[in-house]
């Protein structure tokens, strides 16, 4: 068939799929056809209050670095796996404005800039990395950025020592004033990546109970069969994985809140508004709505926050019943500090699962987590000590091949976060000078 478009979606009523990168989007005896055709993503996930630091930071350095406990759960992954001890996010320190380091560390953690002392409306931080990114390449994709997380944002409020919540809450900055609220509901998620069939404007008569058991891809089905006898073996192969994907997560999105099934596996009845009960089925429907707009190319600059900073959030399915919060102030309790240890890993557990489900999907060769920077960590290291310096902060996947080496790599004391966010910059094309305070591009490995 002749060259499929990058771009080309499944279309039905109130629907519009993309679809996953397939060979027949490369322009046939183009050497760097494929390598066109494959974008570089970047993902930036924060988790809140610090981490157990003596269960995270490798023993040893360079590439045959043995996985501390909190870790292991990447072991998979340990190819594209890079973890950075050292680096440092200045701009979360008081400076002389005393309390206030959730807040802080939640605002400069993309940033690298020092919030202004406010729960006004006179708020003042920095753009944020990945709004850097967004302005620079966003116009490639449907969405130039996407905001995601567990908890919602705010934009106002007292939420730390005299901080507004809207530094504690949100991680994008479109401008020093204006933080990019995050979307918490994974139904609203896939709503925006496929459209909504929810109200019917055309066709033939149906009926509502019949309106509510059909499927996105069920709206776009006679386009994806019509594609399907045009693409090779291989691609119609792929679009078959792809389409079994959406269903299957938007079935688990239908079944969030309990709903019976009518046939064929689809809710009888309209998906749930809310989120659901579970922690981490409603976080693990979040990775899989981070997965499915990489695997479109819905959008190449992401943002996730496992929790806003500070938060009291208790963990008992893990048996962590206690606040997050106040466990990071620990005061060296062996106890405190081994359920701190339990909520470190089950948060990193979602990334790995995130990971398997892009390690598998092929994209000319690569996969995507191949084809992905994911930067994982917090703005706080130890949560007893409220320190911005050793931060935890690693990265996974392979930065399109740019990332030559995995390892475990310790840089001087006081080096700059934003090294690391200007080398990601660098890669997807945006050759900036600076970011933030940073002070050169990060040398990995």
């Amino acid at each position: 068939m002749k060259q499929l478009d990058r771009r080309t979606v499944l279309r039905g009523i109130g629907t519009a799929i993309t679809l996953p990168w397939l060979e027949a989007m490369t322009h046939q005896g183009r050497a760097s056809s494929v390598a066109e055709a494959k974008p570089l993503r970047m993902l930036f996930m924060m988790v809140p209050n610090g981490i157990h630091m003596a269960d995270w930071t490798p023993a040893s350095e360079g590439t045959k670095f043995e996985l501390p406990a909190t870790l292991e759960v990447l072991a998979k992954h340990r190819k594209s796996l890079n973890v950075f001890t050292g680096l440092t996010l200045d701009g979360a320190r008081d400076h002389g404005d005393g309390a206030g380091d959730h807040a802080r560390s939640g605002a400069s953690f993309l940033t690298g800039a020092h919030p202004r002392k406010t729960d006004g409306a006179d708020i003042k931080n920095g753009v944020s990395v990945d709004q850097v990114a967004a302005q620079g390449i966003g116009h490639q994709t449907r969405f130039a950025s996407l905001e995601l997380g567990m908890e919602g944002s705010s934009q106002s409020g007292n939420c730390d020592s005299g901080y507004s919540c809207a530094y504690s809450s949100n991680l994008a900055w479109r401008n020093d004033s204006s933080p990019l609220a995050k979307e918490m509901d994974p139904s609203s998620v896939f709503e925006r990546l496929f459209g909504t069939p929810d109200k019917v404007s055309q066709g033939g008569p149906t009926t509502p109970r019949a309106d509510r058991r059909k499927s996105v891809l069920d709206y776009a089905l006679e386009d994806a069969n019509s594609l399907k006898r045009k693409l090779g073996a291989a691609d119609s192969r792929k679009l078959d994985e792809y389409l079994y994907a959406v269903r299957d997560v938007e079935n688990r999105i239908g079944r969030s809140d309990k709903l019976q099934l009518g046939e064929n596996g689809l809710p009888n009845y309209a998906r749930p508004a809310g989120v659901p009960r579970v922690w981490e089925e409603h976080c693990k429907l979040m990775m899989d709505m981070i997965g499915l707009a990489i695997r479109t190319d819905a959008t190449r600059v992401l943002t996730f926050m496992m929790a806003n900073e500070g938060s009291n959030r208790g963990y008992p399915e893990i048996g962590a019943p206690e606040s997050h919060h106040d466990l990071s102030h620990h005061g060296k309790s062996p106890e405190k500090q081994a359920k701190l240890q339990k909520i470190n890993l089950f948060h990193l557990q979602q990334l790995a699962y995130l990971a398997d489900q892009l390690s598998t999907v092929d994209e000319g060769g690569q996969s995507l987590l191949d084809r992905t920077m994911i930067v994982y960590g917090s703005g706080i290291s130890d949560g007893d000590r409220h320190n911005h310096d050793d931060l935890p902060i690693l990265m996974l996947g392979g930065a399109g091949g740019q990332s030559r080496k995995s390892g475990h790599w310790r840089y001087p004391s006081n080096t700059p976060l934003c090294n690391l966010y200007l080398w990601m910059l660098h890669q997807v094309g945006i050759k900036a000078d600076r970011f933030g305070d940073s002070s050169d591009l990060l040398r990995i490995g």
